[in-house]
């Protein structure tokens, strides 16, 4: 097995053809397929299922793929770090649910660095995407929560992408809302109160489990609900719709400004309050690079002063 039989692999689940990923790849069709046998022969299973409309994964390619991805991601970050030579900037990648407190960290470790000499990405995405993306090496770090209800379903997926959950706080629920909407003044708010405006959360895809929702209490019956899929949406949303979310509280004002609101919520029997564990995710036998310590660092330090 060699990382250029795994990068193979990785190119065609991603193109769905051999035909395509050969053109990618700039190798003969029946170079890729004869690559793609002996890895199979090796490693003995069968990765793709071959159809005339093009290759899917098989069960086991599924689980296959994910490893795969992890070290052609590890082997690049190696190459760049150590033998991409002069003038070839280092990365470093964040991927979140959409946090203010995970952009403003990464605002404070950005200026701590020459960014003529760094390439940096923060990418604020879907729960599945936040872990795939640090699974496969394409982030080095991760921002998501879990609770009571959704823990059990994020430490799986979390163990079979061969991930680690770090603990970094624990909020209790609030609503999120406008500073003139009707409740922003309330010192609390409960979920029957909540009954006239509509719920916003964040699209998780069409095939998304709840398990995969970003906002707390995602499985009450919420008499009105509109989706969003960027921060700056569900902001306007709550200023023209009167439109509010259920979730940790952390306002960041440098960034938000001071016009929301976060109302302790108050749960009771048939609509009970929960805790959000806030956490980074990383790869389970990687250690973290001096620019993801020093994000890391930062999340720390403004959380702290919560």
């Amino acid at each position: 097995m060699t990382i250029q039989q795994l990068n193979y692999a990785v190119v065609i689940s991603e193109t769905g053809s051999f035909t395509r990923a050969a053109e990618i790849l700039y190798i003969s069709q029946p170079s890729l397929t004869e690559a793609i046998r002996e890895l199979e022969k090796e490693i003995g299973i069968q990765i793709f299922n071959r159809t005339s409309r093009g290759v899917t994964l098989t069960g086991d390619g599924k689980e296959f793929l994910q490893y795969a991805r992890s070290v052609c991601g590890s082997y690049e970050e190696l190459m760049e770090r150590y033998t991409g030579g002069e003038g070839v900037k280092k990365k470093f990648s964040v991927s979140t649910q959409h946090y203010s407190f995970a952009v403003k960290a990464f605002v404070e470790m950005v200026m701590k660095f020459d960014t003529r000499e760094y390439e940096f990405s923060l990418m604020e995405e879907r729960t599945q995407e936040v872990i795939h993306d640090v699974a496969a090496a394409r982030s080095e770090i991760g921002i998501l929560y879990r609770s009571d209800f959704n823990a059990s379903a994020i430490n799986k997926l979390l163990r079979t992408s061969g991930l680690t959950f770090h603990h970094l706080i624990d909020c209790d629920a609030y609503v999120y809302l406008y500073k003139d909407h009707p409740l922003a003044k309330k010192k609390h708010i409960t979920f029957d109160m909540l009954g006239d405006y509509p719920c916003l959360a964040f699209d998780q895809g069409d095939t998304a489990s709840f398990y995969y929702a970003e906002e707390i209490l995602s499985t009450n019956d919420y008499p009105r609900m509109i989706k969003a899929n960027d921060r700056a949406t569900m902001l306007n949303l709550m200023v023209g719709l009167n439109g509010y979310t259920i979730c940790s509280g952390i306002i960041c004002e440098d960034l938000n400004g001071s016009d929301y609101r976060a109302v302790p919520y108050q749960g009771d029997e048939e609509n009970p309050g929960a805790v959000m564990e806030i956490g980074y995710i990383t790869r389970a036998n990687s250690t973290p690079g001096a620019i993801a310590e020093q994000y890391i660092e930062e999340l720390k330090r403004y959380l702290k002063q919560l």
